[in-house]
């Protein structure tokens, strides 16, 4: 007596995307995406850092809708110094009589700002000199490895100021200096991951077909140093932001009347004592967003790096 067949059950979303053979490379890059935020999720104080980087994006975007005053005009006879609290000052108001609320909306667009095009200068300047200097090797290598250990000589802060003091201060110079302090770390990522990957028969095979070095740096090195470099670039996020408001706290920055934080910080600490808010506000603020950064690179790392997946 002969069993009649089932018909094959569908299979589901999860076990398509978990499927160990696929069967386009749509679904096994679908796969990877969502093993890894399975495992970035499964950090809390990642997911935790996630919610607070996407808050202050929300709060950029939004930042005209949300501010209840004008971050530049103050009313120095009624407003001036008030507490948390009072009025529509939820927060207190400054010296100026400005809204610290309102002030720190829309000085979260200027600490994005520096953020997201500190990393797009330095991070692909990073990654160039790191990977051109892993592959060639030989007198390439060490020039080029030179010139980093000269910006790495030098602490992140101090070297930054010298570059501010040269080109004058502002938040466009700040931006330029803070960039070109921050990619010797990605350079030394970059080819680290270079130098164990440029002997492997994978590469091997790609300089059989003939394919040049250029093309083998660019469509081969480099992407194996994308994950790497992202880790590094989220977790760095945090310094940067801490460096943008050191050089505004020192006037080398975001010149008044920019709602930037590091200079709020200073406008305010002459009235530290009495009037706390108005340096503990953006102080607060600067804490918040570098610890949502740090906690999202930290889960970035788990993540993405395949020797901590595979434990």
């Amino acid at each position: 007596m002969t069993v009649p067949a089932t018909p094959s059950q569908p299979m589901s979303r999860r076990e398509w995307l978990l499927s160990d053979r696929p069967q386009s490379r749509l679904q096994a890059r679908l796969g990877r995406a969502y093993v890894t935020w399975r495992q970035f999720t499964a950090n809390r104080l990642a997911v935790v850092g996630l919610l607070i980087i996407v808050a202050l994006l929300f709060i950029a975007a939004f930042a005209d809708v949300l501010a209840t005053h004008n971050p530049v005009v103050g009313d120095l006879r009624n407003a001036r110094l008030l507490p948390p609290g009072t009025g529509e000052f939820w927060i207190g108001s400054d010296d100026q009589g400005r809204d610290i609320y309102s002030r720190l909306i829309y000085g979260s667009r200027l600490t994005l700002l520096v953020v997201v095009l500190v990393a797009v200068i330095s991070a692909p300047v990073g990654l160039i000199v790191g990977t051109v200097s892993g592959y060639a090797g030989g007198w390439v290598d060490a020039t080029l490895m030179r010139i980093t250990d000269i910006f790495l000589a030098f602490p992140k802060l101090v070297l930054a100021l010298a570059f501010v003091a040269a080109l004058g201060p502002g938040i466009q110079n700040a931006i330029i200096a803070i960039a070109i302090t921050s990619w010797p770390p990605y350079a030394r990522i970059a080819r680290a991951e270079t130098l164990t990957v440029r002997r492997s028969d994978y590469i091997s095979a790609v300089k059989l077909m003939g394919a040049s070095p250029f093309r083998i740096i660019v469509r081969h090195v480099m992407p194996l140093c994308i994950s790497s470099l992202i880790v590094r670039v989220t977790l760095d996020m945090a310094g940067i932001i801490l460096t943008a408001a050191g050089l505004g706290f020192l006037g080398l920055g975001a010149q008044p009347p920019l709602p930037e934080w590091g200079a709020m910080i200073a406008s305010g600490r002459r009235f530290i004592l009495d009037q706390w808010w108005v340096a503990a506000m953006p102080g607060i603020a600067i804490l918040i967003v570098s610890l949502g950064f740090n906690l999202l690179g930290d889960g970035l790392r788990d993540a993405l790096d395949p020797k901590e997946s595979g434990q």
